[in-house]
């Protein structure tokens, strides 16, 4: 269910942007491909958000949702890895719109380190713990090579960062319970975009083998 959440606040963000005050579970659930019924089993599991018969206060909701995913919490960022991936989201993910600051971003490329990126200065990764010793960081992200991801994770781990947003397609681990890591394997979302695609095409081939009998 917590999967569904930062849908549930970008759902809400884009409704009150089109000046939409309240909306019922039936429309949100059809605006998010979601029944009324599961919209309104999510939701009760972190209290009473809406009224019978009036639906749900876009504002109040989105609110709400942002108190539970934290993003008022003043979380701050840093990117290991300035490459194409690293540089990409740098330039266009809205860091802010999510609840976060991005502070700086590290390499070892003589090429990048000490210019900045969409104003994002970039150190060597050298300067990595002496940084994060006086600029307190939430998460750490990762788009460095497979073979320095455990090592640059290890180190941010090791100088205080409890959440990892590893884009490495490695799966890296802790021994701790304290770390929290989010990996980003994009060739999973293509797997599961090529199973629906097969599950799609298996009625109309079905139907062509049936027409051709």
């Amino acid at each position: 269910m917590i999967r569904r959440l930062p849908r549930y606040y970008r759902q809400l963000s884009e409704l009150q942007e089109a000046g939409v005050v309240r909306i019922s579970s039936s429309a949100l659930g059809r605006s998010m491909g979601l029944t009324a019924s599961q919209i309104r089993q999510d939701l009760f599991c972190f209290g009473e958000f809406g009224q019978q018969g009036y639906g749900y206060k876009v504002d109040s909701l989105k609110e709400e949702i942002s108190e539970i995913l934290g993003i008022h919490r003043g979380h701050t960022l840093v990117v290991l890895g300035t490459g194409n991936l690293g540089r990409a989201i740098i330039q266009n993910f809205r860091f802010s719109s999510n609840g976060f600051r991005l502070l700086a971003a590290f390499d070892i490329s003589p090429a990048v380190v000490g210019t900045r990126i969409a104003g994002v200065p970039v150190y060597h990764t050298d300067e990595l713990e002496p940084f994060l010793a006086q600029h307190p960081v939430s998460v750490g992200m990762l788009t460095v090579p497979i073979s320095a991801a455990q090592e640059m994770g290890d180190r941010l781990v090791q100088a205080g960062v409890r959440g990892i947003w590893n884009f490495t397609n490695y799966e890296i681990t802790f021994d701790r319970d304290d770390v929290v890591v989010e990996s980003v394997h994009f060739s999973d979302s293509l797997l599961a975009l090529s199973y629906m695609i097969t599950q799609r095409e298996q009625p109309a081939r079905q139907r062509e083998e049936e027409e051709t009998l």
